[in-house]
């Protein structure tokens, strides 16, 4: 396939576009106010001047690219941000923590139709994706209106990698068009360079950040209300995992509170009818149920929170990583507040930051190793707050990439 051929099937299939979008919308998979956007047409007027047009496809993705939003804005406070995204939890999070004066719009189909029209209303002088996704009609289509293209803090799969070789005159194409490719590490650098890219050094943007910020009197009545016990956190966490680390908390003989974040919270309420079957005393954050000295399990089934419990944590138990089919998330968030982690055998997204991690985590191939890992560090003061350490050192060791970032993006702004 070409980059005429993908118009052409893209084309074709933009007339049912518009119904699958309101299907989404009554399940709940769109902004049902904001449907426009996706079709193209823009929510608010471009301002005058500098555009830079800054896209993460979802909440990890747009996590990961908060610091160079704000770097972006701090080097050019005269230029108009412009932010990206496709999914509607993504959206939430960007509205509290994007930096003052930026734009978020939701990402319009790649049908020619809709990204003609997001391109001639916004104007973008310098385009910037991160991570993975790549559509062919808004970034063609951005280049041949003279826009600079930048393809940072990039990660492709062995899998992502087979696809494109299918459509290699298209993904050469693309590839060619952008003038700056900064992979995350050696692997997708490689894929990359086997489909037609190239590579002008590395940047992973999941290494760079502040902690994450959370309101210090919340935290205050939260440590009231937990007491003396140690806090057990299992953040960004999905289906069996909750039952696994809670059956771990109760096996290791200990009676810490646990805290549950899951990486979805609209799981919550399924979820606190699960974990309330398993006979223990269950709070829901999302339901007004407080915190009290009796309960045993906390459900912070709240978005944009997860810094205030990282705070809260005596160590983390970091989700995705217990099964085979998420491949884990990023250690180093609560690394930054010197908690220790504790993660599963299935880290695969995540292998050079866990690597980076090194004696500030440890690694659970089994339940049993989990039990030992929770039972040990609960036990051990000393032993915890030393790992707390090594993460928090770990999570320094990237400072630098904001910095090697911005040398080469900025050549390419006017």
């Amino acid at each position: 396939m070409n980059p005429i051929l993908y118009r052409l099937a893209t084309g074709a299939i933009a007339p049912f576009i518009p119904a699958l979008l309101a299907s989404r919308a009554r399940k709940g998979k769109e902004d049902p106010a904001r449907l426009g956007e996706r079709l193209g047409r823009a929510s608010v007027a471009r301002p005058d001047g500098t555009l830079i047009w800054l896209h993460g496809a979802s909440v990890g993705e747009t996590l990961s690219m908060l610091p160079l939003a704000r770097r972006l804005k701090a080097e050019r406070p005269e230029a108009t941000l412009l932010v990206t995204s496709g999914t509607a939890t993504s959206a939430a999070l960007l509205a509290e923590r994007l930096p003052k004066g930026a734009i978020h719009q939701y990402l319009p189909v790649d049908t020619p139709g809709a990204a003609g029209r997001f391109l001639d209303h916004w104007r973008p002088d310098l385009v910037v994706f991160v991570e993975s996704e790549l559509w062919p009609n808004l970034l063609l289509g951005a280049k041949a209106r003279g826009a600079r293209l930048a393809l940072v803090s990039a990660r492709i799969t062995e899998h992502s990698a087979r696809g494109w070789k299918r459509f290699g005159g298209l993904a050469r194409r693309l590839l060619g068009a952008f003038d700056l490719i900064l992979p995350q590490d050696s692997l997708s650098a490689g894929r990359l360079k086997a489909i037609g890219g190239r590579v002008d050094g590395y940047a992973n943007l999941k290494l760079t950040g502040a902690a994450l910020a959370y309101d210090e009197a919340e935290l205050a009545a939260l440590k009231a209300a937990a007491g003396d016990r140690k806090v057990v956190l299992a953040a960004s966490t999905h289906p069996h995992e909750e039952l696994l680390i809670n059956s771990a908390v109760e096996v290791g003989g200990r009676e810490p509170l646990l805290v549950i974040v899951p990486r979805h919270p609209v799981r919550g309420p399924a979820l606190a009818e699960t974990l309330r079957a398993s006979g223990r005393r269950l709070a829901q954050r999302s339901a007004g149920e407080p915190l009290t000295p009796e309960t045993e399990i906390y459900l912070a089934d709240t978005l944009g929170e997860l810094g205030l419990f990282f705070a809260l944590a005596d160590l983390v138990v970091m989700g995705g990583g217990f099964y085979p089919d998420i491949g884990g998330h990023n250690p180093l968030e609560p690394a930054r507040q010197g908690r220790p982690v504790i993660y599963g055998d299935y880290v695969f997204n995540w292998t050079d930051v866990y690597m980076t991690l090194g004696a500030g985590g440890v690694r659970c191939e089994t339940e049993e190793d989990l039990i030992a890992a929770i039972d040990r560090l609960l036990d051990n003061d000393e032993a915890r707050l030393l790992m707390g350490r090594c993460a928090l050192a770990a999570a320094q060791v990237e400072d630098g990439v904001l910095d090697r970032v911005w040398a080469q993006l900025e050549p390419l702004l006017p």
